[in-house]
């Protein structure tokens, strides 16, 4: 029997948009995890907000909402408001009912201008650690570090050549070269730069002027960011995150830094890291923090000389170190592509950093309900 269309539409309906999600759906063991982070940070948010004048978007919903970017690869967040509008896991993943309205895409952008002022991404960071702290999902001993380049919102266009303040003599530029070509139609106006030399000593973007000119490998140089992780090897969730400017030594520095942030224990612990990390002031540094370096020699250079010495590489922790730490690029490819950083949606390092820390919370958060069985 042919079924038939029914063009009245009711009226008055009581729906819960919890109702309408599956019991099985993965969304549901996360939320319990936010939910107990954000009870942590509620003196924080008594703090941020004044006590009188005009209500604003909630801090929970903010931080809600950027987690559900990163979860579900929202590129902006335009898109994310307009997909509130009708999505109705977003509207019960925040709290919100049916009927009420998406935010306006521009209180959005301007109300997660207070939680980098206040550092509340990195808080929820840490609170969220601490969950998975209480149920002994993390190592106290044994860690990794890497980096890895994220390419700028900037494009090469963008470049142009810094202002010669400092009396330098400038070199001539070849003939049939110059930065810029003829604009054709609507599109950008064209560059070329050919037999012109760009480093980040001459030249810097206008877009984005805290990005730098990096390269890994054979590629061409782009404008990027250098993003930081400290994994601990048991579960292999994030420890610390960390977003520079990206430079040679950019590596090396950040992971003593992130290192030194750890709590200091009785027990000495290790850190696993591959051949970049080879070098006497990383493995220095690694020894007066009280931290055992598991690094892979790199013979290759300095005529095979490595600052990791014979004792430490026969042993057993060793091996286990260099093969726990791969575990590391599996969060960094989560970030690549589910998390949105191929190429980063911010301009600034300031709002990269908070894009790196509440991308690295989503990914715990992940772990932690594939680790947890059933709803916390």
């Amino acid at each position: 029997m042919r079924g038939s269309t029914d063009r009245q539409m009711t009226m008055c309906t009581v729906v819960d948009p919890g109702d309408l999600i599956p019991e099985q759906h993965p969304i549901r063991c996360v939320r319990p995890f936010v939910e107990s982070a954000l009870s942590r940070l509620e003196p924080t948010f008594e703090e941020m907000y004044a006590k009188v004048g005009r209500p604003s978007i909630p801090p929970e919903q903010l931080l809600k909402a950027s987690v559900l970017m990163a979860l579900y690869s929202i590129r902006s967040e335009r898109q994310f408001c307009e997909r509130l509008q009708y999505d109705l896991l977003f509207k019960w993943f925040l709290g919100l009912n049916v009927e009420d309205p998406a935010f306006d895409a521009t209180t959005f952008s301007k109300n997660r201008e207070r939680l980098m002022d206040n550092l509340v991404s990195k808080l929820f960071f840490q609170a969220v650690l601490e969950e998975a702290r209480q149920r002994h999902l993390l190592s106290n001993q044994h860690f990794t570090v890497d980096g890895t380049l994220l390419e700028s919102w900037a494009s090469l266009k963008s470049l142009e050549r810094k202002p010669n303040l400092g009396g330098k003599h400038r070199s001539k530029r070849r003939r049939g070269g110059g930065p810029k070509g003829p604009r054709g139609g609507n599109r950008n106006p064209e560059v070329n730069w050919r037999g012109e030399k760009r480093s980040n000593e001459t030249h810097q973007s206008k877009t984005d002027p805290e990005a730098r000119l990096a390269r890994k490998g054979a590629v061409p140089a782009k404008l990027c960011y250098a993003g930081h992780v400290l994994m601990e090897n048991r579960n292999g969730l994030v420890v610390d995150v960390e977003l520079t400017e990206a430079n040679g030594y950019a590596e090396r520095e950040s992971g003593l830094r992130m290192l030194h942030r750890l709590a200091r224990k009785k027990r000495r612990i290790t850190v696993g890291a591959d051949k970049g990390f080879d070098s006497k002031d990383f493995v220095q540094g690694c020894r007066e923090l009280g931290v055992t370096p598991h690094i892979a020699q790199n013979t290759t250079r300095f005529h095979g000389r490595s600052a990791i010495d014979g004792r430490t590489v026969k042993r057993a922790g060793y091996a286990v170190s260099q093969r726990m730490r791969k575990r590391i690029e599996e969060i960094f490819g989560w970030w690549k592509t589910v998390g949105g950083g191929r190429r980063l949606r911010f301009i600034g390092r300031r709002r990269n950093q908070l894009w790196a820390e509440m991308t690295g919370a989503a990914f715990n958060l992940v772990r932690m309900s594939n680790l947890v069985p059933g709803p916390a």
